[in-house]
C-alpha cells in the first residue's frame, strides 16, 4: 500500500517546482523531503524523479501517480468532511485568506461573531493577496479564502473550488478633500495631470487603474506604489495624491476624502472560495453564513459596499465614510 503522506509530497513537487520550495510549504527539511520521496520510489519500483540541472523533474510514472493522487486527497478530504458533519456543530480549526481591505472591513467582526455562536471552532486568519490566496487554497494550504475579483479581470479559476459570491464593492476615484489642484477634479479625466498612488505592477488593482486612466485618455503619473491601501488613503488625505479606492475602506473610520464617480459606477466582486469536499462542513458553512449576515448589515446601512446611507447621512449634515459619499453629479454636485 503506497504512503498517502510521500504521495502528496510528490503532487506538491509538481506543482511548486522544486525541493525547497516543498519542504517550506510543509515546514519540512528538504532532505526530509528527499528521503521520503526516495522511499516512495523504492515502493513504486521504478523511478519517479530524474535530474535537469539543479532541479529534479517528475518521470511519466510519477505524473501517473500525481494524477491519482490528487482524486485520493480529495475523497479523503470528503471523507473526513461527511464524518464531520455527523456532529452538526462546527468545531476544529479553520484556516482563513483574505484581502487586506476585507480584513480591516469585516474579519473583526466575523471572528467575534463565529466565536460566540460556535465556541469549538478555531479561526486563524492569514492576510493573502487573491491570486495566491486561491492557489494555496486549492493545495490545501488554506480551507477558505475571501477574494475579489476587478471588473474586466477574471480572478484565477482552479479546479475542486467551489465559489460563493458575497458582495459588490463600489470603486471611486478618491481625492483630497480641499485645495489646488484637488477642487476642480470632478472627474478621472480631471485627475491626469496629478500624482496618482496605485498598487504594485502585477495587481489586478493596478492593471484595471491603468484601463481606467487611459480609458479616460491619459497615462496616470503613477508616483506612489504600494499594495497598503491604508498607506493610500493616507496619501490621499494628506494631499499628496489621487487614488482609486474601494468602499470597503470606509467600513471601520471616515477618511477625510472626497469620493468622484467613476463612469459606468464599476464595482468590483468580492466572493469567496472553498475546496468543493469542504463546502458542505459545519465549519465552512458557519463561516460563510456569518459572512453574509456582516455583508446584509453593511448593504442595509450603506457602509462600504452599498448605498443605503448616503442620502441619510448627507441631510444630517454629517461626514460621509469613504464607501457611502455620493457620487459627484448627485448629491456631491449639489452641496
Amino acid at each position: 500500500m503506497l504512503d498517502v503522506r510521500r504521495l502528496r509530497l510528490l503532487r506538491e513537487l509538481s506543482l511548486r517546482g522544486t525541493l525547497a520550495e516543498v519542504a517550506e510549504a510543509l515546514h519540512q527539511s528538504p532532505s526530509s523531503v528527499s528521503q521520503q520521496l526516495s522511499q516512495l520510489e523504492r515502493e513504486v519500483g521504478v523511478p519517479l524523479l530524474r535530474k535537469a540541472g539543479r532541479r529534479v523533474r517528475l518521470t511519466p510514472a510519477a505524473e501517473l501517480l500525481v494524477g491519482h493522487t490528487g482524486a485520493i486527497l480529495q475523497r479523503l478530504e470528503q471523507a473526513e468532511s461527511e464524518v464531520t458533519a455527523l456532529g452538526e456543530e462546527a468545531a476544529g480549526t479553520l484556516r482563513v485568506a483574505v484581502f487586506q481591505s476585507a480584513a480591516l472591513a469585516f474579519m473583526p467582526q466575523l471572528l467575534a461573531d463565529l466565536t460566540a455562536r460556535h465556541p469549538r471552532l478555531r479561526v486563524t486568519m492569514t492576510q493573502r493577496e487573491p491570486e495566491e490566496a486561491l492557489y494555496e487554497t486549492w493545495v490545501r494550504e488554506f480551507d477558505l479564502v475571501v477574494a475579489e475579483q476587478y471588473p474586466g479581470h477574471s480572478a484565477p479559476w482552479h479546479p475542486e473550488l467551489d465559489r460563493d459570491p458575497l458582495t459588490t464593492d463600489a470603486l471611486r476615484l478618491a481625492v483630497p478633500p480641499s485645495g489646488d489642484p484637488w477642487s476642480a477634479i470632478a472627474s478621472i479625466e480631471d485627475a491626469a495631470g496629478v500624482p496618482w498612488v496605485m498598487e504594485p505592477q502585477g495587481a489586478a488593482s493596478r492593471h484595471w487603474a491603468l484601463q481606467m486612466c487611459r480609458t479616460a485618455g491619459f497615462e496616470p503619473d503613477v508616483r506612489y506604489e504600494t499594495a497598503d491601501l491604508q498607506a493610500h488613503v493616507a496619501l490621499v488625505e494628506t494631499g499628496n495624491a489621487v487614488a482609486l479606492l474601494p468602499g470597503l475602506m470606509g467600513v471601520r473610520r471616515s477618511p477625510e476624502v472626497r469620493m468622484v464617480a467613476l463612469p459606468g459606477a464599476p464595482r468590483r466582486t468580492v466572493f469567496t472560495a472553498t475546496r468543493a469536499s469542504l463546502a458542505d462542513t459545519p465549519a465552512v458553512e458557519a463561516c460563510r453564513a456569518s459572512l453574509h449576515r456582516i455583508m446584509r448589515t453593511l448593504e442595509g446601512t450603506g457602509d462600504g459596499t452599498g448605498e443605503g446611507a448616503s442620502h441619510a447621512v448627507a441631510a444630517q449634515g454629517g461626514e460621509h465614510p469613504l464607501g457611502v459619499l455620493p457620487d459627484v453629479g448627485e448629491d456631491a454636485a449639489t452641496g
